[in-house]
């Protein structure tokens, strides 16, 4: 799953190597000699692609710059590379959310291997992402009295309770349920629950019981 792949690294052999390794794996490739020059030229993350950094490079450091990036709210994944593997800064970087630390020298095939887990991991937060957005514009699209109800139906509330407590009849409650349903593009409780869940808008202490 050949996608983009931005080197970041001081060593100008080193760059020109992996760059002809990767082109001829299938991959687009562009090489950045210090972490300023990556930010100065920052990759679109709405392409696949990731980012092949050193650890050790002139000014900001790799870890350093996978805060930055972070902090900028970059999406791309982050493969790390190291002349000088050091378990404390190895287990900072994963914890931050790196993908994989190799160290050089580097195979072809872990390196292949490295970006194209990293890539996977990419297409697979970017569908969801997708899918909470979409699910998001569901929600944006019921009436305010609708959405009353649906956030009533999912903390457990049977039709006569919602009435009681929005000072409507049963009847009217069963209309507004049934548009939820039909505009979250559910057939059950369960389905609705879950989605709620899944944008965040339910405690699990809230979660009805079966």
């Amino acid at each position: 799953m050949p996608g983009f792949v931005h080197i970041v690294d001081d060593d100008a052999s080193f760059r020109t190597a992996i760059e002809r390794r990767l082109k001829l794996a299938g991959y687009d490739v562009a090489t950045y000699a210090s972490a300023q020059d990556l930010l100065d030229r920052l990759p679109d993350d709405e392409r696949p692609g990731c980012i092949l950094l050193d650890v050790q490079i002139p000014g900001l450091t790799g870890p350093e710059l996978q805060n930055h990036l972070a902090r900028l709210g970059s999406k791309l994944p982050i493969v790390f590379l190291t002349g000088h593997a050091d378990t404390a800064t190895t287990v900072r970087a994963i914890k931050a959310g790196a993908e994989d630390f190799l160290t050089k020298p580097v195979s072809s095939e872990q390196l292949i291997d490295a970006l194209e887990r990293a890539l996977a991991r990419q297409a697979t937060e970017r569908s969801q992402r997708g899918k909470l957005d979409l699910l998001r514009t569901l929600v944006a699209s019921l009436t305010p009295r609708e959405r009353q109800v649906f956030d009533l139906i999912v903390r457990g509330k049977i039709n006569k309770q919602i009435a009681y407590e929005l000072g409507t009849s049963e009847r009217t409650v069963k209309a507004h349920r049934h548009q939820v349903m039909e505009k979250m593009q559910v057939s059950s409780l369960a389905e609705l629950v879950s989605l709620a869940e899944r944008l965040g808008m339910l405690d699990p202490e809230s979660r009805p019981s079966a």
